[in-house]
């Protein structure tokens, strides 16, 4: 069987909703390229071309070490308006836990330093999370904090709440937030802990959040698989459009 036939079964076989995991598989994961191999009586190499296929329409994803997966509906962002992950997470019916990583304090970087505006070198509370939706790896966010708004925040409180919430109740005031989406690839590290393959696609949102007096009070960079949040924005046109023939 040619890879390209094997993608077109696969292809009716999700849109019919007949193509289930196996019985030992996790939630949403497939049968695996040698189950495949043999239902279709056919090689692990065809299987495997097959879903890359069909991976690249978008309809399955790969994590690495633990197989094929059907691809599901990204978390819709809205741009108008800041939001946690968490609370992007929430609103599109997941359930939002979170996993330190790394907590503590470290010389400013000269990125961070930059969007801080404080010397190189500047020690600042850095953070590092894991976000889950339903137990599943959905973001890796790291979070630079100037150390005078940091100094009593403790790990407990970042495993409970974000930093939004933390710094107003601490007194600061959170003003405007500058933030810009870019793309990049997976490097090794983010993508064992994302659970997807290295160099795969990623979103990655720069973040700077001013406080009441126009300082920046935190800088956070959000990497998210591109499979799996999307962002979204809607404005009015100021004016009826002109449109020309």
């Amino acid at each position: 069987m040619r890879y390209l036939d094997l993608a077109d079964a696969l292809r009716a076989r999700i849109a019919a909703g007949d193509l289930g995991p196996s019985r030992s598989a996790g939630r949403g994961a497939l049968a695996s390229e040698g189950e495949l191999a043999r239902e279709y009586a056919t090689s692990r190499v065809t299987v495997r071309r097959a879903l890359d296929v069909l991976r690249n329409e978008g309809l399955v994803t790969s994590r690495q070490g633990a197989g094929w997966f059907l691809a599901v509906d990204p978390v819709r962002q809205p741009l108008g308006r800041v939001t946690t992950v968490e609370a992007a997470v929430e609103a599109a019916g997941g359930r939002p836990t979170r996993r330190i990583v790394s907590f503590g304090f470290v010389p400013a970087a000269q990125a961070v330093a930059d969007a801080l505006v404080v010397p190189r070198g500047t020690e600042v509370l850095h953070v590092e999370r894991v976000n889950l939706a339903d137990d599943e790896p959905f973001a890796v966010v790291a979070v630079w904090v100037r150390s005078d708004l940091g100094a009593d925040v403790s790990r407990a409180d970042i495993e409970r709440s974000p930093f939004y919430d933390l710094l107003p109740v601490r007194g600061v005031v959170l003003s405007t937030v500058h933030q810009t989406i870019t793309a990049e690839v997976a490097t090794p590290d983010v993508a064992h802990r994302l659970d997807v393959t290295p160099g795969d696609p990623l979103l990655l949102v720069r973040r700077v959040t001013h406080d009441a007096d126009g300082l920046p009070a935190l800088y956070s960079e959000h990497r998210y698989p591109a499979s799996r949040t999307a962002f979204e924005i809607e404005f009015a046109l100021s004016a009826p459009a002109r449109v020309s023939v």
